[in-house]
């Protein structure tokens, strides 16, 4: 049998892989980035937003921003003195609770030409995620010039879940008493 100390080192390790794992970086827009001209509502629907999750905005600095916001201001393409602003280019957000969250960048038209993104944050330790009671609402219009976007084959999340990194530590210990 392993020895106790061994099996702790297997078991912390095990727990903070799991810890780090729940976490995930999604790159908003994935290739195409934070800029007008794209329709963030359809590039959202499909994936999953979770509490300890991040949400990576990437963009030139000083041609656009990131403005967290409240839903009337989403839907006004305004913000308000209490609207959180992100300006690096490279702006990484926490989700640090479940609920609906919106931003929009606040450079010149962009917000009303799509630079906009709604997301609804759920808590850390769910299951698979059951369908909506209602319908998304539909995507905001595109302008006629520009392209449709490609739907993504899978969200841009740069993380294991949580359960793969359990099924590892568990066949890790159980290979460790097998060879004692």
């Amino acid at each position: 049998m392993a020895s106790l100390p061994t099996m702790f080192a297997v078991l912390s390790f095990a727990a903070a892989a799991l810890q780090s794992a729940m976490a995930a970086d999604i790159v908003v827009g994935d290739a195409k980035g934070w800029r007008p001209d794209f329709n963030y509502t359809s590039w959202a629907q499909g994936k999953q937003f979770k509490v300890g999750d991040n949400l990576v905005f990437n963009y030139k600095e000083g041609a656009d921003n990131v403005m967290q916001v409240w839903g009337v201001e989403f839907e006004a393409c305004s913000a308000s003195a209490t609207a959180i602003v992100f300006a690096t280019g490279r702006d990484k957000v926490a989700l640090d609770a479940p609920g609906r969250r919106w931003y929009i960048c606040g450079v010149g038209d962009h917000c009303s030409r799509g630079q906009k993104l709604a997301v609804d944050v759920l808590p850390a330790a769910t299951s698979p995620a059951s369908p909506p009671s209602s319908p998304p609402p539909p995507p905001p219009p595109l302008t006629p010039s520009s392209p449709s976007p490609s739907p993504s084959r899978s969200p841009n999340i740069i993380a294991a879940r949580p359960y793969h990194v359990l099924m590892a530590a568990v066949a890790v210990a159980a290979a460790m008493i097998a060879a004692a």
